[in-house]
């Protein structure tokens, strides 16, 4: 424990022993001290909580709950995290910080809305919401009481209180209430707050507010309570205090015109307002502040006159304070004539000079008989004069809160309350007076209540866990209040002594003195004083010093002076003091008036009870009010914020433990961490206590049962049984118990972690030897090697050297040898030679010989042969001519036998044969012969020539050698000169050669100067080629960006023009609801002020031209406001501002438009650019379409013309025959020629019915005697004379002509079908030539092509077939609706017939109908049109059938997609096609109003949200597509062109659905978020996707929700399978696809945004494992975007701030790579985020690191330069601008079926 820090931690360095007389400690900045303990009580330091429970969120949660326990978790919460909110139980521990923060805006109430208190962070906006849930789950009233002393920061939190419900609840009127009650708090700002030393807006008087609900606990008023006005303030302040702020804000605006008549200046000259010497408050403009306190005003009903007369009162209190009053001598005073300041005083409050000066001087005695006027001394007037002004303060303070409270008051019953109370804490200063004391008196008063409370909530949660109640003891501080309020105690004898006549507050104190001195242990007398007396408080001892006890008790004022003022003509101050007895009596008003002066008044014998009961002293009134307060506190459910003041500096940021220490005694907060740590403070669930210490268990211990596993694991644990007790749901532990178990949690962690750390340093260490290992073998192998290599190399050099030497020895021997070799083989040669030419002579010789005599030789023997041959063939000649003569002779002889002829025949063929063979014979080998003497021949002739050469060679060699013989001698001579010659051509070459080497270097030398130079061109000119083509590239680039920046901008601009438009449409419908209800509240006012009235509703007239005519509308709403305003007679201020502000938002949406318009055609412009050469290529297309399509229209009105002149001549004819004999058949044909558009008929029932007709005619030929009706036929009948012939010769000639028609009609129709069946025949042969074809080419095709050839065959039968089914179908579809038609037709005629059967008989017994109906003409079917027609009566039936009672879910299953707007557009088109602009006005208004009207019933509803948002659009889409417009007619059918609307162009209505379709938007936006919000809190954070990751930390009181699935609990999966569900709902709708891709955008920024919120504002959730959790959670949903094919939606890109702060969470926090990391990182996130998640990060366990506050500064330094907004949370109310792109249907309107289901049989189709 030190003085200065009151309390210090440090670390135990040497374990304590029972005997030790010190302890061995080492504090936390190193220091090593020994600590001595008591030696009289021995008692220990506190133990110290474990890190990981320093800085949770509820001190309860700690382990160890004492004094400096909970100073250091504040300390470090407030220092480090810079959290200022910190729960105690069921108190909020507030601490002022002194900055303004960025966590009090509507992000943060509506992040704090509908959550759990113990979920969240704490907040005074928790405490807020659970007094809001509270109030309407328990039908209970609320309190939440703020207390503290001046300058923590109670009334902001106050306030903040107030806004929150104002934001959260919102009003049942539409009066604003809230915004009346949020008005309240600068009014009383002003008229009750003040600057003092310790705050700059400090409250300087008590005050309860009740905040009214109605039983949907929406605000319906208010009514405030105060207590206690520091009036002395008035008149005096204190060094660096202030006056009311109202005084410093008027002498600021002194400047302005309408103050002038105040007569006003600076604060520095009225006394009044200088005597702190401190006027202005830094960062405070009081000119501003005077504004804000005037518009509360008027908000609050004060008008502007009411408003300059406080103003002038307040005035007038100033110059009355610088009235100077001087001593006329000692007894009496004077105040000298002409005093500026009291003229002006008079002129303001409306009295005389004369009187004010009077009376300011004097003062009136009066006894039973005589009155006296006595003068008064200068000190005695001075202090009447300021006695005067602060009760005129006072009374004009009460006349304000009075009015504000009438301004809050509401006609509605109230259903329950919030109240509110913002009341000094305990004080205590060098000089304590009566305002302390009665301060202090309502601090005991509410400790008490709170003590008692406390005590009470301790006692149900024991009783409801059925644990043993041990009665715990707490302090009691009845016997103060005793002290102070019971009879004869401090506040009784006060009084008496008031109404003694000599009393005294010396005599006051005497009789305390002999009273509670010695009675009361609680009350002390100072030593050294007797006009003072200590009281012992709950929170300290107070000594008050009794001077001027009696005179505030009394709080009298000049009973003259009051007069004075009762007279003034000014009415405000008139009214002020009008109702005197009245206004001061505690039971005519609220308590709230206690610091009200008492006046006296003159005696008056009707007039004593009101005497007595006025002079009741300001302590009475006090006690009354505050006894009053107690009760309704007791009558509630109290909520407490407990205000702390860190310093006395005003410091940011900065903690003295020593202020916070004695507020945290004063306060109570000490007292309920006494009262839990007295108990069982530790709380656990079962399941949460298994989830944190499973990891204590062994497998065996667990259970099914959790409870019976808990149970058995705790007794082994903690073997004193008294340490905890086993509750219904909960386990109970003494202080220290959760410390300990942390304890062995960390143990047996700390165990494993050592384990895991042994495991993996032996793996890393082996890994590491393994490694060396390696390294060493590597080094040794690589050394051997280099020494193997060595040696081989050494190895290799001698065996080189070796091998060297013996190939140089060898070629030495070699050489030698080869020269003796060369010289033997010289001389063999040379003899050789000789020997050799020797040799060849004597051959050659020989050679030739042999030659000579074969070729004589040769010569002889074919002479010979020659002569032989030639003798031998003449031989032959000579004998085969003998023997051929004999031949001869013989065959002449034998030809002349005919039968030896035929002997000699036969023999002679086979001669013959066989001569022929022998010739062939011969002639192959004679072949044969001849070809082997060719060779020969050949042969002999080439060795001939060869030889020949040969010799003639041998010849020339011989004398070759005789010639070089004689030429070696020239040939020497000519060898000599050729040296020579040599000699000097090498010379010269040489000389070449040099100059030719100088050359060449020169050429070198000059072509590599020139390769340099060229080198250098070509490098300078790759060098401008690069930077030419950089400075292009780098042009080109810049462009781009340049008109990309440009378009992302006017993309920017245009989102910003469409979200401010689509915003203002929103705030357009708020305010058109807000109109509707306004007129339902009148209508139902005046339906209760006049029962027989009845308003007629001209909702329909206006809204009738709402959407086509905007200036119309808001004429005419309002003019129909104005007359409603007139007739009811309400709150017309109201209804003005309503209708100036509809009328700016209108000029405000209409200057939007354009702008949007503007920035559309832009974009437009922009784009038109690039579509330009396209529109050129379409142009000629469309001209000609164009022209086509005005052609077809003239012919239409052509048909048209004719038809109309053929239906007029018609008439005329008919009119005109009359009386002619076939006048009834010309009426018949015109009704079937008009029927004849619509139907068919068939002329096989024609002849049916002819055929009747005839039997009918001749049964009445024999009851008839006269004709009836004349023939058509006169001229050819004239001769017969009897009637019954003409009339069968007549009908024989008409059966006749039918008969004929018939037959040649089934002529025709025979005929037709024999030519179609020729067709057919001839088509099934050419098929059946085809399939012949076919089947012959498959079967010369291999097997794979035959069979492939052979599906391809059947798939194009099978569409051959399919194609002629369809337009079978089709013809059947017609013939059905050919029949239909026919059908209706039948029954129409037929009901005529019966109608002309029962007017037209002309005899009893005709039977038939006299006019003979004649045939039908036959028409061709007319096509449909794709058009719906209607009667105007029916159309509030197709609105209430198609829109009203329209079921979604059953039409987006069983129906088309967008059936509803298909419909209303083809019923648009025929209303366009009619050119009606009425019905088309009529039609598109209650289509709008009838889409609006069931969006507000089922709003709530998301298929019918989803449905209409499907079908509003796929209506606009419709009007554009079919609008003409080219560019939406690019995707159009030719016969959708033919489609399109020709009368009216309703682009002002595509404006006014497309604003419904994004009213429509918004709502499906606002009905999913219903529908996500409860979800994504547990399914992304709470919940715990992968268990086990994250354990549960000690939670204190308020638990937070278990991250354990319930089944109740949104999980994921919920969120998962509720996305899928509104993709496939919109789907079934057939929303538009780009228009689910901007929802599912907008889903997925909801969750992220949600999500993040609660991130940031829960300490809990920021963790490493909870960042793990999140970013699964985050890939759960990308894998859900990749299924649905949405991931180009943008849907990711909106979670990335959840990703980094999921990223963050897990990141390494300690260096400033670190912080340059995460500042690279983190770009999605503004800094305020990463230091508010920084500031957040909680260690799950103790092994985790806290994050520096070093390291967080680091980050913001880097983050400085960052240009950003400052808000903290996202804006879950954001939503993106929605578009809605143009998307043409493919469907034909003419396709279109209406089924049965929604009754729409009146529709008719055109």
């Amino acid at each position: 424990q030190s003085s200065k820090e009151v309390w210090k931690s440090a670390e135990l360095t040497k374990d304590y022993k029972n005997g030790d007389a010190s302890l061995h400690l080492m504090l936390e900045d190193g220091t090593n001290i020994d600590h001595k303990l008591d030696p009289k009580t021995k008692n220990l330091p506190y133990l110290r909580n474990p890190d990981i429970l320093v800085g949770e969120n509820d001190l309860t949660a700690l382990s160890y709950l004492h004094e400096p326990a909970v100073l250091h978790n504040l300390k470090v919460r407030f220092i480090d995290s810079k959290l200022i909110y910190t729960y105690c139980g069921i108190v909020l521990v507030a601490i002022n910080p002194y900055e303004t923060l960025p966590i009090y805006g509507t992000d943060i109430i509506n992040a704090y809305s509908g959550q759990n208190m113990g979920d969240m962070d704490p907040h005074i906006f928790a405490v807020a919401e659970e007094a809001y849930k509270q109030m309407a789950r328990d039908e209970r009233n609320q309190s939440i009481i703020v207390s503290g002393e001046s300058g923590a920061g109670k009334t902001v939190s106050a306030k903040y209180a107030m806004r929150y419900f104002a934001t959260v609840s919102g009003s049942a009127s539409e009066a604003n209430v809230e915004d009346k009650v949020l008005a309240s708090n600068p009014i009383m700002e002003a008229i009750g707050n003040a600057k003092t030393t310790r705050n700059d807006n400090s409250s300087r008087f008590g005050k309860y507010i009740e905040i009214g609900f109605d039983t949907r606990y929406r605000i319906i008023g208010a009514n405030m309570r105060t207590y206690l006005l520091e009036k002395s303030r008035v008149v005096f302040q204190a060094d660096e205090e202030r006056n009311y702020h109202i005084f410093y804000q008027l002498c600021a605006s002194a400047h302005l015109p309408e103050f002038k008549n105040l007569r006003l200046s600076s604060a520095n000259d009225f006394l009044y307002t200088r005597q702190g010497r401190s006027p202005v408050i830094d960062g405070v403009d009081d000119t501003k502040e005077l504004c804000t306190t005037r518009n509360a005003f008027t908000l609050l009903g004060i008008n502007e006159s009411y408003q300059m007369g406080l103003f002038q009162v307040l005035a007038a209190i100033l110059h009355l304070g610088n009235v100077e009053i001087k001593d006329r001598d000692s007894d009496s005073s004077l105040i000298p004539p002409n005093n500026r300041h009291l003229t002006a005083f008079c002129e303001l409050v409306g009295v005389t000079y004369q009187d004010m000066a009077q009376w300011l001087c004097h003062r009136k005695l009066k006894t039973a008989t005589e009155t006296y006027v006595k003068p008064l001394p200068r000190l005695q007037a001075t202090n009447a004069r300021d006695a005067l002004s602060k009760h005129i303060y006072a009374k004009l303070f009460n006349w304000i809160v009075e009015h504000v409270n009438k301004a809050l008051i509401t006609n509605v019953k109230q259903h329950s309350f919030i109240g509110v109370l913002d009341i000094y804490g305990f004080e205590t200063f060098e000089i304590n007076s009566f305002e302390q004391f009665c301060i202090n008196y309502a601090n005991e008063k509410l400790q008490q209540q709170f003590n008692m409370h406390v005590f009470k909530l301790e006692q149900e949660e024991y009783m409801k866990e059925q644990i043993p109640w041990t009665l715990i003891d707490f302090y009691d501080n009845q016997p103060c209040i005793n002290l102070i309020e019971a009879k004869m105690g401090i506040l009784d004898l006060l009084d008496e002594e008031c109404k003694m006549p000599k009393g005294s507050d010396d005599s006051w104190a005497q009789k305390l003195y002999n009273t509670h001195l010695k009675t009361c242990s609680l009350f002390e007398k100072p030593r050294m004083s007797n006009r003072a007396f200590i009281i012992q408080h709950f929170a300290d001892k107070v000594e008050y010093q009794c001077d001027g006890f009696l005179e505030k008790n009394k709080d009298t004022v000049n009973e003259e002076q009051i007069n004075v003022m009762k007279a003034s003509k000014f009415d405000l101050l008139v009214e002020l003091f009008q109702d005197e007895e009245k206004a001061t009596s505690p039971t005519g008003q609220v308590p709230g008036t206690g610091g009200r002066t008492r006046l006296s008044i003159k005696p008056d014998k009707g007039r004593d009870t009101k005497s007595k009961e006025h002079k009741k002293t300001v302590g009475c009134q006090f006690r009354n009010s505050l006894q009053m307060l107690m009760e309704t506190l007791n009558a509630t459910t109290p909520h407490y914020v407990r205000c702390i003041k860190p310093n006395d500096f005003k410091l940011a940021f900065s903690f003295d433990p020593k202020r916070a220490v004695q507020q945290l005694r004063a306060c109570g907060v000490l007292e309920t961490i006494r009262i839990s740590a007295a108990g069982f403070p530790s709380r656990w669930t079962y399941q949460e206590f298994f989830s944190r210490y499973r990891v204590l268990m062994k497998q065996k211990d667990v259970l099914p049962d959790k409870k019976l596993t808990c149970r058995n694991v705790l007794e082994k644990l903690v073997q004193d049984q008294d340490k905890y007790q086993f509750g219904k749901t909960k386990i109970f532990f003494r202080a220290g118990q959760v410390a300990y178990l942390e304890k062995l949690r960390a143990d047996k962690l700390r165990a494993a972690c050592i384990r895991i750390q042994k495991t993996i340093r032996c793996w890393l260490a082996r890994k590491k030897y393994l490694r060396k290992r390696c390294a060493a073998i590597t080094i040794q192998r690589f050394t051997r090697g280099y020494q193997a290599r060595c040696l081989a190399k050494f190895m290799r050099r001698t065996q080189a050297a070796t091998i060297i030497q013996k190939y140089q020895r060898m070629y030495v021997e070699k050489r030698r040898y080869r020269q003796k070799q060369a010289a033997a083989l010289a001389m063999q040669t040379i003899l050789r030679a000789y020997m050799a030419r020797q040799k060849y002579q004597a051959l050659l010789r020989e050679a030739k010989a042999v030659i000579i005599q074969k070729r004589i030789r040769g010569w002889l023997a074919r002479c010979w042969y020659k002569r032989c041959l030639h003798s031998i063939v003449y031989l032959q000649c000579c004998i085969r001519r003998m023997r051929a003569k004999r031949e001869l002779k013989k065959l002449k002889i034998e030809a002349r036998s005919v039968e030896h002829f035929k002997k000699l025949n036969k023999g002679m063929e086979n001669k013959i044969m066989q001569l022929q063979r022998k010739i062939d014979e011969q002639s192959k080998e004679n072949r044969t012969i001849n070809d082997r003497l060719v060779g020969l021949e050949s042969s002999y002739t080439a060795e001939s020539e060869r030889m020949r050469g040969e010799l003639g060679r041998l010849r020339g060699v011989e004398e070759d050698a005789k010639n070089k013989a004689n030429q070696v001698s020239s040939l020497l001579e000519e060898l000599e000169r050729l040296k020579k010659e040599l000699s000097a051509t090498q010379q010269e070459k040489k000389t070449i050669e040099d100059w030719a080497q100088k050359y060449r270097d020169e050429m070198e030398k000059m072509v590599s100067e020139l390769k340099d130079q060229n080198g250098l061109l070509k490098k300078e000119k790759d060098d401008l080629n690069r930077s030419i083509q950089e400075q292009s590239q780098q042009m080109t680039e810049k462009m781009t960006r340049a008109i990309a920046q440009e378009t992302q901008q006017l993309e920017t601009d245009l989102n910003e023009e469409r979200s401010r438009y689509q915003n203002l449409l929103t705030e357009h419908l708020r305010l058109e609801e807000k109109y509707d209800d306004l007129k339902e509240e009148m209508a139902l006012s005046s339906n209760v002020s006049k029962p027989g009235h009845k308003r007629t509703d001209s909702t329909h007239s206006s809204n009738e031209s709402e959407y086509t005519y905007n200036s119309e509308y808001a004429e005419l709403e309002d003019g129909s406001r104005a007359r409603e305003v007139r007739k009811l007679a309400l709150n017309t201020s109201l209804t003005l501002k309503l209708q100036k502000r509809l009328t700016e938002l209108e000029q405000e949406k209409q200057s939007l438009r354009n702008e949007l318009e503007n920035k559309e055609e832009q974009f437009q412009r922009a784009r038109a650019r690039d579509d330009e050469e396209f529109k050129k290529a379409r142009g000629a297309e469309l001209e000609y379409e164009s022209l086509k399509r005005q052609e077809l229209e003239s012919e239409n009105k052509k048909l048209k013309h004719d038809l109309a002149e053929m239906r007029q001549s018609l008439l005329g004819n008919a009119a005109t025959g009359a009386g002619a004999p076939g006048s009834p058949a010309y009426k018949v044909l015109l009704d079937q020629l008009n029927a004849s558009c619509e139907e068919l008929e068939v002329r096989k029932e024609e002849v049916l019915i002819l055929r009747s007709q005839l039997v009918s005619q001749k049964e009445a030929m024999h009851h008839k005697e006269t004709m009836t009706e004349p023939s058509v036929y006169a001229a050819d009948v004239s001769k017969l004379k009897d009637a019954e012939v003409k009339q069968a010769y007549v009908g024989l000639k008409d059966t006749n002509r039918l008969l004929e028609q018939q037959l040649q009609t089934q002529r025709r129709t025979y005929d037709n079908e024999v030519e179609a069946l020729r067709g057919e025949l001839q088509n099934v042969k050419e098929e059946n030539n085809r399939q012949q074809q076919l089947l012959a080419q498959n079967l010369q095709l291999p097997p794979e092509a035959r069979i492939e050839a052979s599906l391809q065959h059947e798939i194009t039968r099978l569409t051959n077939e399919n194609l002629d089914l369809m337009e079978q179908l089709e013809k059947q579809d017609r013939t059905i609706r050919k029949l239909k038609k026919q059908l209706k037709v039948y029954s129409k005629r037929i009901g005529e017939m019966g109608a002309g059967q029962t007017e037209g008989q002309t005899s009893p017994g005709q039977m038939v109908d006299e006019p003979i109906h004649p045939v039908n003409i036959p028409r061709r079917e007319k096509d449909f049109q794709g058009m719906l027609e209607y009667k105007k009566e029916d159309e509030l039936k197709l609105v209430k059938n198609l829109i009203l009672e329209l079921k979604p879910r059953g039409v987006a299953v069983n129906l088309i997609p967008g059936l509803p707007a298909y419909i209303l557009f083809m019923c648009l088109r025929h209303a366009d096609y009619v050119n009606d602009d009425q019905k088309v006005r009529t039609l598109l208004t209650s289509t709008i109003n009838s889409i609006k009207k069931i969006l507000k019933k089922r709003g709530d509803d998301f298929e019918t949200v989803s449905f209409w948002l499907a079908n509003t659009c796929r209506f606009l889409h419709c009007l554009k597509q079919y609008s003409g417009d080219e560019q939406f007619m690019k995707h159009n059918t030719s016969r959708q062109n033919e489609h399109c609307l020709s009368n009216f162009d309703l682009a002002e209505y595509r404006q006014v659905i497309s604003d419904l379709a994004i009213q429509i938007y918004q709502q499906l936006i606002k009905c999913m978020e219903n529908i996500l919000q409860p979800m994504i809190v547990s399914g992304m954070l709470e919940h715990e996707t992968i268990q086990g990751v994250s354990g549960v930390k000690p939670t204190g009181l308020r638990k937070r929700t278990s991250s354990i699935a319930d089944e109740g609990t949104y999980t994921l999966d919920s969120i998962l399978r509720q996305l899928s569900a509104f993709h496939s709902t919109m789907c079934q709708h057939g929303t538009d696809p780009e228009l689910i891709k901007q929802v599912v955008k907008q889903q997925f920024y909801i969750i992220g945004a949600v999500t993040l919120n609660n991130l940031l504002l829960r300490k809990d959730m920021c963790s490493w494992s909870k960042g793990m959790q999140i970013r699964y959670n985050v890939s759960q949903l990308e894998e859900w975007l990749r299924d649905k094919g949405l991931m180009t939606c943008g849907a990711k890109e909106t979670l990335e701030p959840l990703i980094q702060a999921a990223q963050l969470l897990q990141v390494k926090k300690k260096t400033d790579e670190d912080a340059e990391a995460i500042c690279s990182m983190c770009l999605a996130l503004t800094t305020a985020q990463i230091v508010k998640v920084l500031n957040l990060y909680t260690p799950v366990n103790e092994f985790e690191e806290r994050v520096s506050v070093a390291f967080i500064r680091t980050i913001q330094t880097r983050l400085r330069d960052r240009c950003e907004s400052p808000q903290l949370l996202m804006d879950t109310k954001m939503i993106y601008p929605v578009t809605f792109p143009f998307n043409p249907s493919s469907l034909a309107l003419e396709t279109i079926q209406i089924p049965g289901s929604l009754n729409l049989a009146f529709l008719t189709r055109v």
